[in-house]
């Protein structure tokens, strides 16, 4: 298997992007609360796109990959109906 595929990972469908990355996280119920959510991207356990985010405010557009802990997520923008 190639380096660069990720096992596990989800497509999330969201209408509205960009998001920042703690209210993602929140949404996802990945994090109880924003202020979980603030703490474990500001103590480096998210990743963005493979590499640690600490901002976060982080904006998060459609084709992101989002990574915490064994939860692998691509975002992706809702096809307006």
């Amino acid at each position: 298997m190639p380096k660069n595929v990720i096992k596990n990972l989800r497509v999330i469908e969201l209408e509205h992007l960009p998001i920042e990355l703690y209210k993602l996280l929140k949404y996802e119920n990945l994090a109880q609360s924003g202020g979980e959510a603030k703490m474990l991207i500001s103590e480096g356990y998210v990743k963005v796109n493979g590499e640690v985010e600490t901002r976060k405010a982080k904006k998060i557009f459609a084709e992101d990959v989002v990574s915490f802990a064994d939860d692998h997520m691509k975002i992706v923008q809702k096809e307006k109906s």
